[in-house]
């Protein structure tokens, strides 16, 4: 992909055909602030460009029958999305129809080069399947702060070695692409922005628990990453005075109470200190317990992976209250690794929100889980790099 938008009106268009699909002519007008021989112009400029192809009469509305215009079908985006235990790669069209979908086990403890070889295996067994040619994007999502404009994680508390990496620079240089970087958490709020539950929302905050916590904010319809691209880390927001040790150094962060990698270790050592048969023998069978163990324990009844959940949802919970009040969200979605937890959780959350944000931020505020699942990340990556391409260079 060499062509960009010449201006605003084609970068609009663009957006309208990727998001709502195959569209007249007629229709377009409806949604652009444009004359019909205006629109007629930009439209013909991008079939020029071979951004957009026709695609047939439309059905009439009366009078001389519309054409129908769409995205070329041949152009296909990458999305990445990694986590600190696995990573999802997937390709797209440029509706952002995943086209196809790769999830696979990844430390991302063992620093980029590792990591990004996998990525690259990934992405070219994707290729080899017939999807993809070649990719005209691709989007990377990280599980860290990012420094937005130059797509370089900064001082990452869950990935020792990624610190500066030139992960844009690196990966344009692989892939023959363009390349977009942001932090995991800002895109799955675009990609249930974009397929998920958040459609509707122009103001809403994304909260993903996993081996992390993170938070993507979005402001009328758009991703708020903050002055230095750190906004919405709220993992390192302290919950619990002088209490436990985080990795980032300080105590009683969120994330040091209750993350996927918390769950885990207090799952342990209550199944270690007797307090659970139920823990113990999950404990003694894998050699280790997850989040997924403490799910499962809750499932069966047990009082104390119950108690866990709870416990780390009343935690959550009590950091969300105070950015409801602040921000006054439309919706708050709950997603990632850990939401396996599932309606105990979201109860736990949602019971202290209520209870702690004034009614008018809360009155009508639904906290929901993610529609998405692991897609979020993926789609939101698409999302990520098809907004660069699709704005005027």
């Amino acid at each position: 992909m060499t062509a960009r938008p010449a201006n605003t009106h084609q970068a609009r268009l663009l957006q309208l055909l990727r998001d709502g699909g195959p569209n007249s002519r007629a229709q377009l007008g409806d949604q652009v602030d444009l004359s019909r021989s205006k629109l007629a112009v930009e439209v013909d400029r991008l079939l020029e460009t071979g951004l957009v192809v026709a695609d047939g009469l439309a059905a009439s509305r009366g009078g001389r029958r519309s054409h129908n215009v769409r995205l070329n079908p041949e152009l296909r985006f990458l999305g990445v999305d990694i986590g600190a235990t696995s990573v999802d790669v997937a390709v797209t069209n440029a509706e952002l129809e995943i086209l196809g979908h790769i999830n696979q086990p990844l430390d991302v403890r063992e620093g980029p080069v590792a990591v990004f070889e996998q990525v690259l295996s990934m992405a070219a067994k994707l290729r080899a399947s017939g999807l993809a040619e070649g990719f005209d994007g691709a989007g990377i999502g990280v599980p860290g702060p990012v420094r937005f404009p130059e797509g370089v994680p900064v001082a990452p508390p869950i990935m020792p070695g990624w610190d500066g990496f030139p992960v844009r620079e690196a990966l344009s240089q692989e892939l023959g692409c363009p390349v977009m970087v942001d932090n995991d958490v800002n895109l799955m709020a675009l990609g249930e922005q974009h397929a998920g539950v958040a459609r509707t929302q122009h103001d809403f905050l994304v909260v993903k628990i996993g081996t992390g916590i993170g938070c993507g904010i979005v402001v009328g319809g758009e991703v708020y990453r903050g002055t230095t691209g750190s906004a919405g880390d709220i993992g390192h927001i302290q919950a619990v005075p002088d209490g436990r040790q985080c990795a980032c150094g300080n105590r009683g962060c969120l994330e040091a109470h209750f993350s996927g990698a918390a769950l885990a270790r207090d799952a342990t050592e209550a199944a270690e200190q007797g307090q659970s048969a139920e823990l113990a023998n999950r404990l003694e069978a894998n050699g280790g317990l997850s989040a997924a163990d403490v799910a499962a324990a809750a499932a069966a009844g047990d009082a104390t992976a119950l108690d866990l959940i709870r416990e780390g949802g009343r935690s959550t919970g009590q950091v969300i209250a105070g950015l409801v009040s602040f921000f006054n969200p439309g919706l708050v979605v709950i997603g990632g690794g850990v939401t396996g937890l599932g309606h105990n959780l979201l109860a736990a959350i949602r019971t202290q929100v209520y209870r702690q944000s004034l009614p008018l931020a809360t009155g009508n505020l639904p906290i929901v889980l993610g529609e998405l699942g692991p897609t979020a990340g993926v789609i939101g990556a698409a999302r990520l790099i098809s907004d660069h391409l699709f704005s005027p260079a």
